[in-house]
């Protein structure tokens, strides 16, 4: 395809979960895909997988949190690819043997560390909406936790910058309105099959127990990424597995 006339969807925290599914969902549709994560490690085999897909997709490592190489690959990817029409943001957690502390005992350290995961959002944001309005079209996409909109004590200071991550791209939906560019905001409550934290969680039963039906189909979600930034009739889907 010619690429003036192809679309590019940004992958930031690309995974073997739901990142992957969202890379094909939107491949199926015709974008061309550009994989972001921390490490190059696994990259040669997203690629691939997406490529027997028979979508085009390249890969770039950045840590999120290291705004000039956040913001360096995404200016690698214009390069590469032309504009960039839907930016998906879910990177996952950087420990996952780590748990955090509970609500009561969360100190503003935690909150500060915690708040690092919303920061490069903004940053991503920063770097390709002036494009997006300019264009009058394309979309921005963010995954968070369901703490946002339930209280879970147990999950301390990732509750706030979950809640923080949400608010964040509402309240985009809204300042956007009318600009061609859609916001919207993926509520993930549970472990998504296929995804790292989900493998840590289903490898050690002892620690975490069976967690059975508790799980979350990643390609359901991608699904539903597609039809917020198809529709663009609603801000948010929610999924969760404790209902």
């Amino acid at each position: 395809m010619p690429a003036a006339a192809r679309k590019t969807v940004v992958v930031i925290g690309a995974g073997p979960g739901l990142g992957m599914s969202v890379a094909h969902r939107f491949g199926r549709e015709g974008y061309a895909v550009a994989l972001i994560s921390r490490t190059e490690a696994r990259h040669a085999g997203y690629v691939a997988a997406l490529a027997e897909s028979g979508i085009e997709a390249a890969s770039f490592a950045a840590d999120v949190r290291d705004r000039d190489r956040l913001v360096s690959a995404l200016g690698a990817i214009t390069d590469r690819f032309g504009a960039i029409d839907v930016l998906y943001y879910g990177p996952g957690a950087s420990d996952l043997n780590t748990p955090p502390r509970p609500i009561t005992e969360t100190t503003a350290g935690d909150a500060r560390e915690a708040m690092d995961f919303l920061y490069p959002a903004i940053d991503a944001v920063g770097a390709v909406l002036p494009g997006m309005i300019e264009r009058g079209e394309s979309g921005l996409l963010f995954a968070g936790g369901l703490s946002a909109v339930m209280p879970m004590p147990a999950l301390g200071s990732l509750a706030l910058s979950a809640a923080a991550l949400r608010t964040y791209a509402l309240t985009l939906n809204v300042a956007l309105a009318g600009e061609g560019v859609y916001a919207g905001n993926l509520i993930i409550g549970g472990l998504v099959e296929r995804g790292d934290i989900h493998r840590l969680v289903t490898s050690q039963p002892e620690r975490f127990g069976d967690v059975g039906s508790r799980s979350l189909d990643p390609d359901v979600i991608a699904d539903a990424a597609w039809d917020l930034y198809a529709k663009r009739d609603r801000p948010e889907a929610t999924f969760s597995a404790f209902q």
